[in-house]
């Protein structure tokens, strides 16, 4: 029997070339879990290419979706909205999300977590390791450590995208990014 891993996946392009590149090894369930997008509507259609995706490319991908609570994610930032992207602000969303994602893969019985998070150019994959890591250490589950950027992981993501008509947004969730 396959080992299980809770995805935590930020949308549905992001996603495409992670499930590739782990379907064959493992159980794979995608958690979308995004409080950071506090564009409802923006939110929903990020959801809906997850799903679609998944529906789409078949294979056994299960879906999961995490809490929608944007107040939750303005409480955590308050005080680093002027904030560059990249900065302290997207490093407490992301520990946020894998934290999140973290919790959930140990209460429902998952061997590791991982991230679709690193499959971006934008994010810093250090970054996201050191917090994976950590966060297994204190929650008890295993961080699967994945640049999934590195092997043209981004370009097949954008390939995938296209293949399978996609929306590809150009910021990454908040409306702090949007200012670029």
């Amino acid at each position: 029997m396959a080992e299980k891993v809770l995805l935590h996946s930020c949308c549905g392009p992001c996603s495409t070339a992670c499930i590739e590149r782990l379907i064959d090894d493992f159980e794979l369930t995608v958690l979308y879990y995004n409080p950071c997008i506090d564009d409802e509507a923006e939110y929903e259609l990020r959801k809906a290419n997850q799903i679609k995706f998944i529906n789409e490319y078949g294979r056994g991908v299960s879906f999961m979706e995490g809490e929608y609570d944007p107040d939750r994610y303005h409480a955590l930032v308050k005080g680093y909205e002027d904030e560059p992207e990249g900065g302290a602000r997207c490093t407490i969303c992301f520990e946020m999300r894998l934290r999140q994602a973290a919790k959930i893969a140990k209460e429902k019985g998952f061997d590791y977590f991982a991230t679709t998070l690193t499959v971006s150019p934008h994010k810093n994959y250090d970054l996201i390791s050191r917090l994976g890591n950590q966060i297994q250490e204190e929650v008890g589950v295993k961080f699967l450590d994945v640049d999934f950027k590195k092997k043209a992981g981004f370009q097949r993501s954008t390939q995938m995208s296209k293949e399978y008509g996609l929306y590809r947004q150009n910021y990454c969730g908040c409306n702090f990014s949007k200012r670029g």
